[in-house]
């Protein structure tokens, strides 16, 4: 149950006022007996028990509205035990007051007033320390509450924020190089130019789109990616292989949108920048213990310059855009044997409790 939740404030502070209004009955009433028992007129020990109750009563919402506004720190304890003897000696002679001004006529009663004095103080100081704790808890409580909640929303807006800028930084850094492929094919080939910038268009739109999903189904952002690679097999023409298997469950998965584009675009980059022979990429998606694992695979040259510069601006975005999303690290990870360049997406999905159900 969360105390910042307005329905849960409301029904805990009924809670509390009809505890605070049955206890000063219960009190008084209580005082009434007591006094009868002693031998005091009911009409005497009715006005006892109503004022000073009806006092302590007022006595105890001072202390609640002081908490509600002003909470001590380090120095809290000694703050309880000052403000309920303070307010205690103010209430007892507030009372004792008001009582002389009704029953001062009645001298059996005042003289058992005057020798119940250190009783009824110490029994208000009793009561007023206890609302007095009860209001510094509840009160700090709620503004710790209230902090974290504030903290939490303050890291969600700067992983927002982040995940907003990675993508402006995706979108520059794929439209460059496709604006520099068209101004090559634009001269010597300018219907090819022309098809790109039609593909380019296409894929720009679907980014839009995109902008505020959490997640896809692996299927839908496939569909995407295939826009994607049609440009780039306009770039490099019979060069750029591509070999899919994702499974039926794995299509059904979900996946955050647009974190497979870079990672093929580094597989591309390393695959064919330092070749003139065709190249396959591979892309291969199963679903193994409640995770999507998605292979992306390509050949490269162990001698040439491109493969010692490190997996460059791709991989670096995946790793950082999966920790905001998961905050995981270890999401995605790298590993070459005869000279073949594999990366392994991991995508955890928390939601399945049986692989079957996605089928």
């Amino acid at each position: 149950m969360t105390l910042n939740n307005p329905t849960t404030k409301q029904q805990v502070s009924f809670f509390f006022a009809s505890s605070f209004v049955a206890g000063w009955i219960l009190f008084s009433f209580l005082q009434f007996k007591t006094l009868s028992n002693f031998g005091v007129d009911w009409y005497s020990a009715s006005v006892d028990a109503g004022i000073s109750y009806l006092c302590l009563a007022g006595a105890g919402l001072i202390v609640i509205n002081n908490m509600r506004y002003y909470l001590p720190g380090k120095e809290k304890y000694w703050y309880v035990v000052v403000l309920s003897l303070g307010l205690s000696a103010v209430w007892l002679v507030v009372v004792r007051g008001i009582l002389w001004l009704f029953l001062h006529e009645n001298t059996t009663y005042m003289q058992m007033l005057s020798q119940s004095l250190y009783i009824r103080f110490s029994l208000s100081f009793l009561i007023l320390g206890c609302i007095t704790m009860v209001s510094l808890l509840w009160y700090t409580q709620q503004n710790e509450t209230q902090a974290q909640e504030k903290k939490v929303e303050l890291e969600q807006l700067a992983k927002d924020a982040e995940l907003f800028k990675l993508r402006q930084q995706l979108q520059p850094h794929f439209l460059f190089n496709s604006l520099n492929s068209i101004s090559a094919l634009a001269g010597s080939q300018p219907e090819k130019a022309r098809h790109m910038i039609q593909q380019l268009s296409d894929f720009l739109r679907g980014t839009l789109k995109k902008e505020d999903q959490q997640s896809v189904p692996l299927q839908e952002e496939m569909a995407y990616l295939e826009l994607y690679l049609d440009i780039e097999k306009v770039r490099f023409g019979h060069r750029l292989e591509t070999r899919i298997e994702i499974s039926e469950l794995a299509g059904q998965a979900l996946i955050p949108p647009m974190i497979l584009q870079p990672l093929v675009e580094n597989a591309i980059k390393f695959g064919l920048y330092d070749t003139i022979d065709a190249v396959t990429i591979s892309i291969k998606a199963t679903v193994e213990n409640q995770n999507l694992v998605i292979l992306v695979s390509n050949p490269f040259d162990e001698n040439s310059q491109s493969s010692e510069k490190g997996t460059g601006f791709g991989l670096s975005y995946i790793q950082r855009r999966l920790f905001l999303l998961f905050g995981r690290t270890g999401l995605l990870n790298s590993s070459s044997k005869d000279q073949l360049f594999t990366a392994a997406l991991t995508i955890p999905q928390t939601y399945i409790e049986d692989p079957n159900k996605l089928s």
